[in-house]
């Protein structure tokens, strides 16, 4: 398990101030960890700043990319890094400090007995979630429950982006079919893999809001999810996934 590399994509837009501190942390956490930044050209300089770090920190690399293109393919391109790489766990994680990086141990732990590990806000109806608004609250909360009804899976939280894969999970999904952003980029991958008959774990998390930058989400997001939701259950019956 010791030469067993871990690396955690944190995908950026305008994330300055938060990744100069959050790269650091997330290191610290364990030895075998690193970091692959994908900056969708910030403006703030969160790009620059990526490069600094990663010119004095051989654990760290960056991904510098040409426009705001979205959480979905930001990862599909970690993914896809990392499947070129000896890199036997990878996690995907917000730059944000919603997800903390002190879970990224149990992360690792909880992988030796799992394929897939998610960092859960709802488990077991448990709200572990900080600062959000009442109305995002229920959106959230609503949101997986209306997923977990329509595509028949038993996650308790399948849109939360904080998880760990293990490489034969990305290698056994056709990385190429999947389109999906945000809230449905989370519900996807995670509904793939189920399919494909991997063991799934949940794991509690406290997830807090962030205290700095702006939240992505929008309405286009969410009318995403709603509609992904049938179109998964519908290709799981006719077996195209």
């Amino acid at each position: 398990m010791a030469e067993e590399k871990a690396l955690v994509i944190i995908p950026t837009y305008n994330e300055l101030n938060n990744l100069r501190r959050i790269v650091p942390l997330v290191l610290g956490q364990d030895p075998r960890i690193e970091v692959l930044v994908i900056d969708d050209n910030s403006p703030d300089g969160t790009g620059s700043a990526a490069d600094e770090i990663a010119a004095e920190n051989p654990r760290v690399r960056v991904i510098h990319r040409e426009a705001k293109l979205g959480l979905g393919t930001a990862y599909m391109a970690g993914f896809r890094w990392a499947l070129e790489r000896d890199y036997e766990y990878v996690f995907e994680m917000d730059a944000d400090f919603s997800h903390d990086p002190k879970h990224l141990p149990d992360f690792l732990t909880a992988a030796q007995d799992a394929d897939l590990v998610l960092g859960s806000r709802y488990l077991r109806g448990r709200v572990t979630v900080v600062n959000w608004p009442m109305p995002r609250l229920l959106l959230s909360y609503c949101a997986n429950l209306y997923a977990r009804i329509v595509t028949g899976h038993r996650l308790y939280d399948a849109t939360g982006g904080f998880k760990c894969f293990h490489r034969r999970v990305l290698e056994a999904i056709d990385l190429d079919a999947v389109h999906s952003n945000g809230y449905g980029f989370q519900i996807e991958m995670s509904f793939r893999a189920h399919r494909k008959g991997f063991r799934i774990v949940e794991i509690p998390i406290v997830f807090v809001d962030r205290t700095d930058g702006v939240s992505k989400m929008s309405g286009v997001i969410v009318r995403e999810a709603i509609w992904l939701v049938w179109r998964l259950r519908f290709m799981a019956l006719l077996r195209r996934l």
